[in-house]
């Protein structure tokens, strides 16, 4: 196995200079363009991966990259770094420190590092499969929390779950205790922090749902997709994630029905 201090000290200074980016737009007129399905990509988002590219490319050349914003370059290498520039561009739009730049190292597909940084809160997760998460320099753990009725549970919006997956997500939406929405990558930090229990998604890519699952992992919980699979650069666009194992288990047979 490689040595990983190298790459967690340069998984740093990539969320330093994405930081350095984000904050100079955060609740500065900046333009806004709309993909295909609607979402929004601001300047700010292509600046940051465009910068993460770079810096990638100089230190290791021969990693592949996978961004939300751009094409990628050579998924199929042994390691591959996966960005999501500003998680919850929304959030960002809308003046609100809840969203994220997420970054994941993957080896082989499989997540083995994963960081989280929201730079104006200045508050950043880093952990992954063996190596034990840190906010901020500080051990966190996930909570105990077995039972779905005690649940707190966070999602993106309701609204992301059509058809069938609405069905699912509402079946698990009566079951716990209640429901958070609108924190996107920082609200799935927070299981890892022990301040959240269930963590549901779908519509996702790598980017949205790697880094966090390494984090999660790395505090003791399990993040997955609804069919209880490993989530790899490979996987879906759906997520479950929690901080106590027995929690996601009957989690996973809500959302099967």
């Amino acid at each position: 196995m490689p040595d990983f201090q190298p790459f967690i000290a340069f998984a740093n200074r990539l969320a330093d200079a994405a930081g350095r980016v984000a904050r100079r737009y955060f609740r500065a007129p900046v333009e806004v363009a709309y993909k295909a399905d609607i979402s929004p990509v601001t300047r700010a988002d292509r600046e940051v991966e465009t910068l993460l590219r770079e810096l990638i490319a100089g230190e290791f050349p021969d990693h592949g990259i996978v961004g939300e914003e751009f094409p990628s370059l050579a998924p199929e290498a042994e390691f591959v770094w996966v960005l999501d520039p500003i998680d919850g561009t929304r959030l960002f739009l809308a003046g609100l420190p809840l969203f994220a730049t997420l970054i994941a190292l993957t080896r082989g597909g499989v997540p083995v590092l994963g960081l989280i940084d929201q730079p104006i809160t200045g508050e950043r997760w880093i952990g992954g499969e063996g190596l034990a998460s840190q906010c901020n320099g500080r051990a966190i753990r996930v909570r105990p929390c077995p039972e779905l009725d005690r649940a707190l549970l966070c999602a993106s919006s309701p609204h992301h779950f059509l058809g069938a997956e609405g069905g699912a997500f509402e079946r698990l939406r009566a079951a716990v205790s209640w429901t958070q929405y609108g924190a996107d990558g920082y609200g799935l930090a927070m299981i890892a922090n022990g301040r959240i229990d269930l963590g549901v998604e779908t519509g996702l890519g790598p980017y949205d749902f790697l880094a966090p699952a390494a984090v999660i992992a790395g505090a003791g919980g399990v993040a997955t997709d609804w069919q209880g699979q490993p989530l790899t650069l490979g996987s879906g666009p759906r997520m479950l994630a929690a901080g106590d194992a027995r929690a996601h288990a009957r989690a996973l047979d809500r959302l099967a029905g």
